[in-house]
């Protein structure tokens, strides 16, 4: 009898011991929540604040950058007060921060949490109501918080974003690679470029977000530009990029009509004369001996009309003055297109933009955006298309608030989810190596040697290149509505093809935009490093394979009422 009783003797005591210390410990965890709740200021001992904590001064009004990230808690100080106080070069006149409980990062690469993490109605985290200031290093640079708003941005040169990494040095250094003069900084990972400051002022505790890559720096906030001026690269960046030469011309009739805007000097060279272009923002530097003209390719000066290069080199020079012209690609970027939005309205017409993987959807939504104006989605997120400036990758794909969707899918229900859909087809010789490539060494690299001679290339030939037969034969059997295009034709004859396919969109594009996007064609996905060491990688087994699905694919679009394949597909 007496085991039995000491037994329960003993668990009682460990039961009231457990029940003990959960009840500390939920006390400890409520009392935690509530102090989080509240934001209590816990007293510091008094001492001078870092540099990095300084203010910018209200003074300080001729700045560009960008970038957002979270920054440390900023002095409650009035902005009468600093008209009068340059608190940067006077630290010790601010009042010490206090400390705050700090926040858990919850952000997720996975669709469904990202949605539901930047829908939050809350918006993103900010530090209360001041707004952080520049870093030590910028803050000569800053120049203010600017309003973004409107229809069109002031800043609309470069643009990329950085949801993890975003840092004023970083889009200083992309804008100042470009020859821009201002940086500006949105929601913490926009990064825009530009030569003409924001016309709207705000005051600075509106740019209350930081950088997502560098605390405590100003990075602007929904529709707000945290400004910065480009002075010169940072140690380690990039080149400046230099002018392209593009060809000789012949002159226009009108050459006061087409050419607005002229300077005309003694021994002008290729490097003012794209050093003003740029300045002016103009994507092209047209050269007459003294004479240096800006301009944009438009219908009366179409950059696809060149001449012989001689003609602006070897005929005599009387003539070349009076007929003949030498153009450049000046560093900055064709602006007449690079305003993009989401659609006001949620689209009646849900439309895919559908491709085999490494048949170039990427490059097309580029193209489809810039001509359109509106962003694309995609039934994926790839947080590098998002940083290269495809803002619609993280909108959830059936949002309807985009022009089209990328989609690789072919089964029926995920293609009978769309109302219509652009189906772009591409060699597939060319989207395998492409496939291969971007599976090996991402977006913009090549796959090394050793890939392509171990068993995975093989391997992938025969399990891909059924798939890229069975993705156009199941879109061309369930597709509700389809406009079906040929890569290859929107290489070679990009502004027609293109004009197709914004009119299958049911967005009608003036011809000056067309030629913008044709200018900017390349966007920012070519392919860097080198390229495999063997150039035929296909043996002729797996050409033999390939080219019974090639014969398969151009009998059904004939079969379909299309044209069949583009005749450089077979024979190989």
């Amino acid at each position: 009898m007496a085991r039995p009783f000491f037994r329960l003797q003993k668990f009682l005591r460990r039961t009231q011991f457990l029940l003990l210390f959960l009840t500390a410990a939920y006390l400890m965890a409520g009392s935690l929540l509530l102090l989080q709740r509240a934001r209590v200021v816990l007293p510091q001992s008094p001492r001078a604040p870092s540099t990095l904590q300084a203010l910018p001064v209200a003074t300080v009004a001729l700045g560009v950058d960008l970038l957002d990230g979270r920054t440390l808690h900023n002095p409650r100080v009035s902005p009468d007060l600093l008209l009068d106080v340059d608190l940067s070069r006077n630290p010790l006149a601010r009042v010490p921060p206090g400390f705050r409980w700090p926040r858990r990062n919850r952000s997720s690469l996975r669709r469904r949490w990202f949605h539901h993490f930047t829908s939050d109605p809350q918006g993103p985290p900010t530090l209360g109501p001041e707004a952080p200031g520049p870093a030590t290093r910028n803050q000569d640079t800053y120049l203010g918080c600017f309003s973004d708003e409107g229809q069109e941005r002031t800043l609309k040169g470069a643009v990329f974003y950085d949801l993890r990494k975003m840092t004023v040095s970083h889009c200083q250094d992309a804008c100042a690679e470009r020859s821009y003069v201002y940086a500006g900084l949105e929601a913490g990972a926009e990064c825009y470029c530009g030569n003409r400051l924001p016309a709207t002022r705000t005051s600075l505790e509106e740019c209350n977000q930081e950088c997502k890559g560098e605390k405590g720096t100003a990075c602007g906030a929904g529709d707000r530009l945290s400004v910065y001026r480009v002075d010169v690269l940072q140690p380690g960046s990039r080149k400046r990029r230099t002018a392209t030469y593009r060809g000789c011309f012949q002159l226009p009739e009108n050459v006061t009509h087409t050419f607005s805007t002229a300077v005309m000097q003694a021994n002008v060279t290729v490097e003012t004369c794209s050093g003003f272009c740029s300045q002016k923002e103009f994507p092209l530097a047209v050269l007459r001996d003294w004479e240096c003209y800006c301009a944009y390719p438009t219908p009366q000066f179409n950059l696809r009309d060149a001449v012989d290069s001689s003609l602006c080199s070897q005929v005599p020079k009387a003539q070349r003055l009076m007929d003949y012209c030498e153009v450049y690609q000046t560093p900055v970027q064709d602006t007449r297109c690079t305003d993009r939005r989401f659609l006001p309205n949620k689209s009646k017409v849900f439309v895919a933009l559908s491709s085999f993987p490494g048949a170039g959807n990427t490059w097309a939504r580029h193209l489809i955006e810039h001509a359109t104006g509106f962003y694309t989605g995609s039934y994926y997120f790839d947080g590098t298309l998002y940083n290269k400036g495809f803002k619609g990758e993280k909108d959830h794909w059936r949002s309807r608030r985009t022009i089209c969707v990328k989609t690789h899918e072919s089964g029926r229900r995920e293609i009978e989810m769309f109302d219509s859909a652009i189906l772009l087809i591409r060699n597939p010789f060319r989207s395998l190596v492409a496939e291969f490539n971007r599976k090996c060494a991402g977006h913009l690299g090549y796959a090394p040697d050793h890939n392509w001679k171990s068993k995975e290339w093989p391997d992938f030939v025969n399990s891909y290149a059924s798939w890229w037969s069975s993705h156009v034969l199941d879109w061309l059997k369930y597709g509700k509505r389809l406009l079906v295009v040929h890569y290859e034709e929107l290489r070679h004859s990009l502004v027609p093809t293109l004009r197709e396919m914004v009119a299958f969109l049911n967005v009608s594009v003036s011809e000056e935009r067309l030629l913008c996007v044709e200018n900017n064609k390349e966007g920012s996905f070519r392919r860097r490093g080198r390229h495999p060491h063997d150039p035929e990688p296909f043996t002729p087994e797996m050409k033999d394979l390939i080219n019974g699905y090639i014969r398969t694919v151009d009998q059904a679009l004939r079969d379909h009422n299309w044209a069949g394949l583009p005749r450089e597909y077979v024979p190989r």
